[in-house]
């Protein structure tokens, strides 16, 4: 199988085959929002079933700016030990592992009770559910800047600590996709309006990586293929993102798709459009890979042996696998001895987008935390089930995170 080709990168580093365990957001950090012992305990189970590449669910940049209360923050070396110990675990079967870095924006839950910024006060449009995110602050200079100075630190720490490289996270609607995209920049300064302008924020904080740490430490990029919302991030405008990425030392760029508001990286569109069940964003990938130096990995509902050699064969050098490595860690080590198994969720059929969206996630969740205990995932939880599960723990972690931050100070050196 292709898949099982080993991948040079464009700074010289190697992934031992074409498959990567993409992000998931698997809310366990610990009570000071470090690795915790399940989660490290989640990633030396993810490295014995075969990926080459382990993508972590993202870590933030700044603990003031979370996407969910039970997110690891990295923005200091007070934790360095869990830190090594995580990537340590994730290397333990052969593999590389890269950490996702990332900011919220405006996609801040606001029970956390944290200032909300973004490059503009656009608020969430969710129906029912837009009181959950608080309308945000738009950001000022020193702001960006120090946004800018935290992405590059938190890299810096990373390969301090044993992982292989980072990926920037500009995708699904959190800061630097709300900078990239129309809908939520309405700047007139030169962070926004233009194209370039846009993207300056990303290609400032790519450069300044880059810059930071060691030819043979990974920069990857995370981005939206298209933000699937009329009047927002285009195809073509990835297109051109990815031509200013270009000469900027990238090793890899993930496409992928959609925000909270079109969740089109579970399979919806808001602006209509049918995504395929399976490498829902194949098609504009291919488009977007024709202009594109470094190599490009495809995400989006990917479960089966035969896709994965499809997606391979039409010139995407890397694929990556979410939910079906949440049900079967597994998986790559049964592709290679050429069972052709294809783990799938239970049918959701909650008519509500969003939350058939939430419920989704709090499936997926159920299925790691499962796996972090030492037991088998359960795919067919009930969708309703794992979503009432889910809300009660993030109200728990969010009470704990409200403690936390009411006695930790971000680092004000950064």
């Amino acid at each position: 199988m292709q898949a099982f080709h080993p991948l040079v990168l464009p700074n010289g580093g190697t992934l031992p085959n074409r498959i990567a365990k993409a992000a998931m957001e698997e809310n366990m950090a610990d009570a000071n929002h470090a690795p915790s012992d399940r989660l490290i305990r989640l990633y030396r189970r993810w490295a014995e079933g075969g990926a080459g590449l382990l993508l972590t669910g993202n870590v933030m940049v700044d603990g003031r700016a979370m996407t969910g209360p039970g997110g690891v923050v990295l923005q200091g070396e007070r934790h360095a030990d869990r830190f090594r110990a995580w990537s340590a675990a994730a290397k333990s079967g052969g593999g590389r592992v890269w950490m996702q870095i990332n900011h919220p924006g405006r996609q801040m839950p606001a029970a956390l009770q944290q200032d909300t910024v973004a490059p503009s006060s656009v608020p969430m449009q969710l129906g029912a559910f837009s009181k959950q995110f608080r309308e945000p602050r738009p950001m000022t200079e020193a702001d960006i800047d120090e946004v800018r100075r935290r992405f590059v630190r938190t890299a810096v720490l990373a390969e301090r600590f044993g992982f292989d490289g980072v990926q920037i996270h500009a995708a699904h609607g959190y800061l630097l996709s709300q900078f990239l995209s129309p809908l939520t920049n309405h700047r007139k300064d030169s962070w926004g309006g233009s194209r370039e302008n846009r993207a300056r924020l990303l290609l400032e904080i790519v450069a300044g990586i880059r810059a930071a740490v060691a030819p043979g430490f990974s920069v990857s990029v995370k981005i939206n293929s298209a933000d699937f919302q009329r009047g927002g991030f285009s195809q073509e405008d990835a297109q051109r993102v990815v031509e200013m990425l270009n000469p900027l030392g990238v090793d890899l760029i993930e496409l992928s798709g959609g925000s909270y508001e079109a969740p089109a990286m579970h399979g919806e569109a808001r602006d209509g459009r049918t995504l395929a069940r399976e490498a829902y964003f194949l098609e504009f990938a291919k488009d977007i890979a024709s202009v594109a130096t470094m190599p490009i990995m495809v995400t989006g509902g990917i479960r089966r042996a035969p896709v994965v050699e499809a997606v391979l064969a039409s010139g995407i050098s890397m694929v990556g696998i979410a939910t079906a490595l949440a049900i079967d860690p597994d998986l790559p080590k049964a592709w290679r001895a050429g069972d052709q198994r294809a783990p799938m969720l239970r049918a959701i059929t909650l008519k509500n987008k969003v939350l058939a969206s939430l419920a989704y996630m709090a499936m997926v969740k159920h299925c790691l935390h499962r796996l972090s205990v030492g037991r088998g995932a359960n795919p067919q939880v009930a969708p309703v089930w794992a979503l009432v599960v889910q809300q009660l723990d993030t109200l728990l972690r969010t009470r704990a995170y409200r403690t936390w931050a009411r006695r930790t100070r971000a680092d004000a050196a950064i």
